[in-house]
Parts: structure tokens; sequence; C-alpha cells
């Protein structure tokens, strides 16, 4: 398919620059497959299309403060980095904004309120990286300085400032890792939660840290030639089981957000077939792209917000529901006023 397929036209106003209050009053969109149907909710009423037995499995990553403020050495010169992705102990993939911050640079950091870091933080640039990125090596571990120094990276959509970072992020959020929020996950409270538990509804977690393919489009004419970035995932033994055992009596298994779907399906392709179950454990690195075409295994209905034009997540949510309905559920959305994209409005595929 070509990537055209996957633009469409978004009324600037629609797109959320603020989260909405509280978490759990996003509109829902409700998409029946079967039916070709399509239904208007709120989120705080999403038990009424949960039923007992269903287990919903969630993305529990932590988005961490990975925008950070420095200078070249010895220019001065001001920089900064979006850390994307840690590949092993001091390096990490990173988006650099600076003028000519060439290969071989060396940029030393700062704190919040601009003075220099207390201790020194220093780091390399290393090479350029596929996607338009470079491979930066810190002297030593950032991670530790990461809550003095670090900043939480917003979308570029978003233009206005957060009063409250832990608005962006999931009430569950765990696993330090993520430089995007798992979206789709916002909108639930602890009430919410304790509230669909009560029907008979499970939760189980897994950990996706969702790194650079979040804030880029598809540029390749035709998606098959895109190529995903890796992403880190840690999928237990205790949630595959809870997965295997729902799906062994037929009771659904519902993705909160197309981070579990690729790491649910990721899992199941990892799984031998002769071993029985739908999945077994998994930990390592995943670059599955889910288009249209792609055999679902584990996923049995999806909730997630409205995506990007031209985005890997879009595509992968136009293979779950259907390119024509979802075609038109955006088109209803709009017309409809909801609000799209990291703070917007949700949708639950069924």
């Amino acid at each position: 398919m070509k990537t055209s397929d996957f633009d469409y036209e978004l009324p600037p106003h629609l797109i959320a620059q603020t989260p909405r209050e509280p978490r759990d009053a996003s509109r829902l969109m409700i998409l029946h497959r079967k039916e070709s149907s399509i239904v208007h909710s709120r989120f705080d009423r999403i038990g009424r299309y949960l039923r007992a037995g269903d287990l919903l499995v969630c993305n529990d990553s932590r988005v961490i403060p990975a925008r950070l403020l420095g200078r070249k050495v010895p220019t001065g010169g001001r920089v900064e980095l979006l850390l994307t992705v840690k590949r092993e102990n001091r390096l990490w993939e990173a988006l650099i904004r600076g003028r000519r911050v060439k290969v071989g640079g060396r940029v030393e950091f700062l704190h919040r309120d601009g003075e220099l870091a207390t201790p020194p933080l220093r780091a390399e640039i290393l090479e350029a990286t596929d996607g338009g990125g470079r491979l930066v090596r810190f002297e030593h571990p950032v991670e530790p300085l990461l809550d003095q120094i670090g900043l939480v990276p917003l979308p570029p959509y978003i233009h206005e400032s957060l009063e409250d970072e832990g608005r962006y992020q999931t009430v569950y959020a765990d696993k330090d890792g993520s430089v995007a929020a798992p979206t789709a996950g916002l909108h639930f409270t602890p009430r919410l939660m304790a509230e669909v538990e009560s029907q008979g509804v499970e939760f189980v977690f897994l950990t996706l840290h969702i790194g650079l393919d979040t804030f880029l489009p598809v540029r390749e004419d035709q998606i098959e030639d895109h190529q995903m970035h890796s992403e880190y995932l840690v999928l237990s033994t205790e949630t595959a089981r809870a997965v295997n055992r729902a799906s062994a009596a037929s009771r659904r298994v519902i993705a909160v957000g197309t981070t579990v779907v690729r790491s649910l399906e990721t899992a199941a392709r990892e799984t031998p077939g002769s071993a029985g179950d739908v999945i077994t454990s998994y930990r390592g690195w995943t670059d599955l792209f889910i288009y249209s075409g792609h055999a679902f295994q584990v996923v049995d209905a999806l909730i997630t917000n409205f995506h990007l034009p031209r985005s890997t997540l879009l595509m992968l949510v136009s293979a779950f529901a259907g390119k024509e309905l979802l075609d038109r559920a955006y088109r209803e959305a709009i017309e409809a006023e909801y609000r799209f994209y990291s703070f917007g409005d949700a949708m639950m595929i069924l």
C-alpha cells in the first residue's frame, strides 16, 4: 500500500494541547468491526463495553526526562539532545539540535537552571545513525542524573507547557525507559481500574520502551519499504501465562495501546507452533512493523488514541480495524470535533 493512503487533513485546533481533566473524562469512540458500526461514549463508561473474563494488557513503561540541554566543548554553542534508545551502558541513540554538531564533537550538560551539571557530565558524538540521529557515548551513566538535568520530552505538536509532568505518565507507569508515553493508557484512573476489576476484568502488564518511531512519519512511498527502529521489550512469564489462559478459555485479550499490540504479536511470532501456547515470555529487541495483511494471533480488541497521518501507529490500527471502517471513524471524529493525538480522545475497537 502507498503511504499516501494514510494521509488526512486535520484542523489544527483539534490537536489536544493539554490533557483533559479528569483523565477518564475523555471521549471514547467504539468501533464494532463485525457490524461496521460506530458508537460515541466517554472513557469513564468503558466498563459498559467490557465483560467478566476480559484481560486488559497494558504497557507500564515510564517516560524518562530524556530531553537534555548542553553546550559544545570548547565553543559553548547551545545544544539540545533527545535520548531515544539506550544501546548499552553509557551508549545512547539521540536526536540532536544545534549548529554544526559534528561527529567527534563533545558536549557538556547543564542543569535545568542553566548551570553546569554537578557532578560534570560530558558526552562524545560517535557517529550518525540511519534514522537521522547520532550515537552518543557518555563519560559515565546518565540515568542517575536525569531527574536533575533532564526534561520530560513532549511531542513536537504540543506547544503548551505541562504544569504537571505526571500527566504525561500513565497511573501505572513503573519501568523507566520511554521517550514518549503509551498514550492509550493515559485515560485510566485508579478508580476506573478498580471499577472494571470489580466486573471481573483482569489487568496485566508488559514493558515496551517507546523510542524514535513515535515521532517520525513514514517517508517511503510504499509502506513495505519502511524500516522500524528497534525498541526493547520485556514480557514476563506471568503475563504470558495470563494471556495463554485467556486465549485457551476464549476470553478476550484487549491491548491497551499499539505498543501492546506490537509486543504481544512479537512474542507470538517468537513462540514455537508446537508449544501449545499463544505466546511465551520474551526479553529483547523488536522491530515488528504491523500494517495491512498482518495476521493477528493474540489481540481480540484494542484501546487506542487518534494518531498522526502517515504514521506507523495509524497503519497498525488500520490493519486491525479495517481501513474502510477506520477512515470513516476518523472522518466522523473530525466532524464531531474529537481531540487528537497524545492528550486527545480514545477509540476502542471490538
